[in-house]
């Protein structure tokens, strides 16, 4: 695997954190936005798919070594962040691929920020997903993310013991390789014996409750009109039913007539990024187009 190189750029209360792969590469880079606990290496197989393609990985703001940006930690302030990483790296127009979440901050920074967004790729996130049954507010991000958030509570007293928690996950630990190792070694901070993930419980219970469609989501990505290209699992966040059913994408076929829908084959809401199966089946959407314009790297 190729390392990234670590960049920064300034953003309100800080810099944001990245990683970029292939700086020297021409052509339309790929900023590449991960999921809400995650972290930039989400992206590793992806980079080492892509020699000829400069990719541009966020830590999103609340998470990774931008884990300690204060708030606000919407939606749309990722977006405005993510214009200013690309600022920073002296890119007018990059090919935009989210994860997950990410796939989310993607649409608002395609609404937000046109002129800096080629073309989308949403991979298992993007579409609104189905306000959780008989939940309250206050309670959807429990419901909906109660391992994770669990995780982000707990401390770890080595690296081992937090890579051995991570490989009993139902969704990853069956597929465990280096891309795995790499991430999960990256998510820790603080010292032994209280070790922690990066990811801030603030910002990822901000996130949990914009991904159903509010405060004119919803009305933002019917109103987009650049190229998109939306991937689904077929299973989901432990290994089970999947994040979005297919009657759910169905209905989104209808509503998105432009947009192209894809059904990968035998991969999770995980496995779909972080393994070599998953990612040979979204690289022919992340791959540059020859008749794209070429851009000089900073």
């Amino acid at each position: 695997m190729t390392a990234p190189a670590r960049v920064s750029a300034p953003v309100p209360g800080g810099a944001l954190a990245a990683g970029v792969w292939h700086p020297d590469a021409v052509g339309m880079p790929l900023l590449a936005i991960h999921g809400i606990t995650a972290n930039h290496l989400a992206w590793q197989l992806v980079a080492d798919a892509l020699p000829d393609t400069r990719v541009i990985a966020p830590d999103l703001r609340g998470r990774g070594r931008s884990g300690d940006l204060p708030g606000p930690y919407t939606l749309n302030d990722h977006a405005d962040d993510l214009a200013r990483l690309l600022d920073a790296a002296g890119v007018e127009r990059a090919a935009v691929a989210g994860h997950s979440m990410g796939a989310f901050v993607a649409v608002r920074l395609a609404e937000r920020h046109p002129d800096r967004t080629d073309r989308l790729v949403l991979i298992d996130g993007g579409l609104p997903l189905a306000w959780p049954a008989g939940i309250p507010r206050e309670q959807v991000a429990e419901a909906v993310l109660g391992p994770a958030l669990a995780r982000l509570r707990r401390t770890f007293a080595s690296p081992a013991e937090y890579e051995e928690f991570w490989r009993q996950h139902p969704a990853i630990g069956p597929w465990w390789n280096d891309a795995f190792t790499a991430y999960v070694a990256y998510d820790l901070v603080g010292e032994a014996p209280r070790l922690r993930s990066s990811a801030s419980e603030d910002a990822v219970a901000v996130n949990s409750l914009e991904l159903y469609g509010d405060d004119g989501y919803t009305e933002a990505l019917e109103a987009l009109r650049l190229p998109i290209e939306f991937f689904r699992a077929p299973r989901g966040l432990l290994d089970g039913p999947p994040l979005y059913a297919p009657e759910v994408v169905a209905e989104w076929r209808t509503r998105l007539p432009a947009t192209g829908f894809h059904e990968t084959d035998d991969v999770n809401h995980y496995t779909i990024l972080m393994t070599e199966r998953g990612v040979e089946q979204i690289l022919p959407a992340l791959r540059t187009p020859a008749s794209d314009p070429k851009e000089t790297p900073a």
